[in-house]
C-alpha cells in the first residue's frame, strides 16, 4: 500500500546508495556538504513518515515493516562509510571511536532479531523514551560528523590540540548514543530472556 508514509520510507532507502557516495572521497568536502544536506532530508522524513501515518490512520504493514529497517539501513551505510574513509578517528583515542560505531551496530542487528524471535509469540517491544533519546543523539552524531568533514577549517583549539567543531560534537555525542544504545539494548535482551525456555 504506497501511501505518502510509506513512499517517504521507501525513498529514504533509495538515497542510501548515493549518501554513501557523496561520502566516498574523504577530501570531497563539497560532497561532504551536499551529504550532509540529504541526510538532514532523510532524517527529516524519518520523523513525519512516522508522524503523518499515525496522524492520517493510514499506519500500514508495510509501513511497520519498512521503518525499521530504513532506519538501520541508513545508520549502518553512514557508519561504515565513516569508519571506511577514517572519519571516526579523533584526538586522545585515535581510531578508537569506531568502538562507538561497532556498539550501535551490534545492538540494531541484536535487537532486530529479538524481535524477529517475539512477533511470533505476539510479544511487542515498544520504543522507550530512552530509545528515543538514542535515536536523537545518533542522528546528531552521525549528522555532526559528515558536517565536520564538509567544513574541516571550523577548527577551535582544545588545549594544545586544534579540533574540528562539528566533528568533536559528533564524536561526543557518539559516544554518548553508544552508552544509551548499550542500555537500551539491556533492556530489550532483559524483556525477551523472560520468553525464552
Amino acid at each position: 500500500m504506497l501511501t505518502l508514509p510509506n513512499i517517504l520510507t521507501l525513498t529514504r532507502i533509495v538515497m542510501v546508495p548515493l549518501l554513501v557516495g557523496l561520502m566516498w572521497w574523504p577530501n570531497w568536502h563539497f560532497g561532504y556538504l551536499l551529504a550532509f544536506g540529504l541526510y538532514s532530508v532523510m532524517a527529516i522524513t524519518d520523523y513525519f513518515d512516522g508522524y503523518l501515518a499515525r496522524s492520517s490512520g493510514t499506519v500500514s504493514k508495510l509501513g511497520v515493516f519498512l521503518d525499521p529497517i530504513a532506519d538501520k539501513i541508513m545508520v549502518a551505510a553512514v557508519i561504515l562509510t565513516l569508519a571506511a574513509q577514517g572519519v571516526l578517528r579523533g584526538p586522545y583515542v585515535g581510531d578508537a571511536h569506531v568502538i562507538a560505531g561497532l556498539i550501535i551496530l551490534i545492538r540494531e542487528i541484536a535487537v532486530s532479531g529479538l524481535r524477529e524471535f517475539l512477533g511470533p509469540l505476539q510479544i511487542s517491544m515498544p520504543v522507550s523514551r530512552l530509545a528515543k533519546w538514542k535515536t536523537t543523539f545518533q542522528l546528531l552524531a552521525l549528522g555532526s560528523l559528515i558536517l565536520g568533514r564538509g567544513l574541516p577549517n571550523w577548527t577551535v583549539m582544545l588545549g594544545q590540540v586544534e579540533a574540528n567543531v562539528p566533528h568533536t560534537v559528533g564524536l561526543v555525542t557518539l559516544w554518548a548514543a553508544a552508552v544509551l544504545t548499550a542500555i537500551t539494548g539491556w533492556d530489550y535482551l532483559r524483556v525477551g530472556l523472560k520468553h525464552m525456555d
